[in-house]
């Protein structure tokens, strides 16, 4: 008689849970990365030389020939593929809809509360050091920012038994599909004039497009070389083509002050960019799985992957903490509170990173455990990894009776 899921003794802590996927896990942990990174070099911070007030710019404003740093760190479609992926390889037959979904957002509505309560004080404390309503409402704004993300992560999540069935029937022509609902709606922006407000659609559909992928891929679709070759070359393609030939922007974030943005929202380049990562992320699942079967590869795997909201939710905090404290302590910096206006201050820039990340660590380390807390003594066999982990149990294809 198989072996129940009650019956199997719970993974220890930090320890690989039987079948889980540790390829999907870096790919995950590097898309994180991605963000964060991303953040960090591409908003940059002026001090106006009158006090403890703050404005934001990008690098990408006064210096666009470095573009090519946001195709390297913008990874929003790696992370919505393999948030595809485990969610479709969590589908259980006649499992509840409404309790899979609490368990698979227990660790995003967690950590929120904390992070909200942590915001009051720090804000009502920059306000009493001196910053203006306008700083401090930018600062809000960029701790705010990431979860947008999350509220489209949760949609799609939910919707995952939906968009498992549309790939049943559909298959690869859904994404199709997908990415010409994208075009139109670009098309009635740029091309017809339709309200600016119609553009917003494309938060929906082009989000959908590598997590319909990622369902696809769990599906058993895509595995091949082939499949991966495809996407990043076809992908690749038609961005250079986009930005080249259509007028898109050529930085993959958001510029300060720019017309168009290829990401509020979302374009046709950038889901053209997103195929391109999908098609990457394919091709790099074989040496990762690899690599991934080293001991202490997989320790700091898994360690990324328990701590990924703690990360994802505050990364903005340390920079912001980093940046704050040190204006109020020694001044304007170099790197960390001048002008983004020329190459230099990228060499000026690099060492505040490793500055930041020992501030998101200690961040971290103080606060994971709201993301995963402790397992309950009453309810032996259950953990919180184990009903919460973000790369679900192996999959049972919808396919097989």
């Amino acid at each position: 008689m198989p072996e129940s899921v009650l019956d199997k003794k719970p993974p220890l802590q930090g320890e690989v849970p039987q079948g889980r996927d540790l390829a999907i896990d870096a790919l995950r942990a590097f898309a994180i990365l991605g963000v964060v990174l991303g953040h960090w070099l591409v908003t940059a911070f002026v001090a106006d030389g009158s006090g403890a007030d703050l404005r934001v710019t990008s690098p990408l404003r006064t210096m666009p020939e470095l573009a090519p740093i946001s195709w390297v760190l913008q990874t929003l479609a790696v992370f919505f593929l393999v948030g595809g992926y485990a969610s479709a390889k969590g589908l259980r037959p006649g499992e509840p809809w409404g309790r899979r979904l609490r368990q698979r957002l227990a660790r995003f509505t967690r950590p929120l509360p904390v992070l909200a309560a942590a915001w009051i004080p720090a804000a009502a404390a920059l306000s009493w050091a001196g910053f203006s309503a306008d700083s401090l409402r930018t600062v809000v704004e960029l701790v705010l920012s990431p979860l947008w993300f999350l509220a489209v992560y949760v949609v799609l999540t939910a919707m995952t038994p939906a968009v498992a069935a549309v790939w049943d029937r559909l298959g690869l022509w859904g994404a199709a599909l997908l990415v010409a609902a994208t075009a139109a709606i670009d098309a009635g922006r740029f091309v017809l004039d339709t309200p600016g407000w119609t553009g917003w659609a494309t938060v929906f559909t082009a989000w959908l497009v590598p997590f319909y992928l990622g369902v696809g891929w769990a599906d058993g679709a895509l595995g091949s070389r082939r499949s991966g070759l495809v996407l990043l070359g076809g992908g690749g393609a038609a961005t250079v083509l986009l930005v080249l030939f259509a007028g898109y922007p050529a930085s993959m974030v958001g510029v300060p002050g720019a017309e168009v943005s290829n990401l509020s929202p979302p374009t046709l380049a950038a889901v053209a960019f997103g195929l391109a990562q999908a098609g990457l992320a394919l091709l790099l699942h074989g040496p990762l799985t690899r690599w991934t079967r080293r001991a202490r590869v997989r320790s700091v795997i898994s360690g990324a992957n328990r701590s990924a909201m703690t990360i994802f939710l505050w990364h903005q905090t340390a920079l912001l903490a980093v940046t704050t404290g040190a204006l109020l302590a020694f001044g304007s910096l170099p790197g960390l509170h001048t002008a983004p206006d020329r190459p230099a201050w990228i060499a000026e820039r690099l060492p505040w990173l490793a500055v930041c990340a020992g501030a998101l660590a200690a961040l971290r380390t103080l606060l994971r455990g709201f993301e995963h807390p402790r397992p309950s003594k009453h309810r032996p066999g259950r953990d919180a990894n184990h009903t919460t982990n973000m790369s679900a149990a192996p999959y049972i294809s919808r396919r097989v009776p």
